[in-house]
């Protein structure tokens, strides 16, 4: 199963930058570990992984292209 890592709805923010991914592309990951952060014009924000699996990075970090919410990051394909 392929779960998505998608960019939540913040408040009123209707986009965000990916500023920097914390584990590298294709590794594995746990559910609920913090895997990449985005920024609004507010706050910097860890998001989390939804499941468990190894990770496919489908966004690069960017210090100036801004992704919309809604934007699947990443992708994790779950075992088994």
């Amino acid at each position: 199963m392929i779960h998505e890592l998608v960019v939540p709805q913040m408040g009123v923010v209707e986009q965000v930058l990916v500023v920097e991914w914390l584990v590298d592309d294709g590794s594995e990951v746990a559910v609920s570990d913090p895997v990449v952060v985005v920024d609004t014009d507010k706050a910097e924000t860890e998001l989390e992984a939804p499941a468990s699996g190894r990770l496919t990075i489908l966004v690069e970090a960017s210090d100036e292209d801004e992704v919309a919410v809604g934007t699947v990051l990443a992708t994790i394909a779950a075992h088994g």
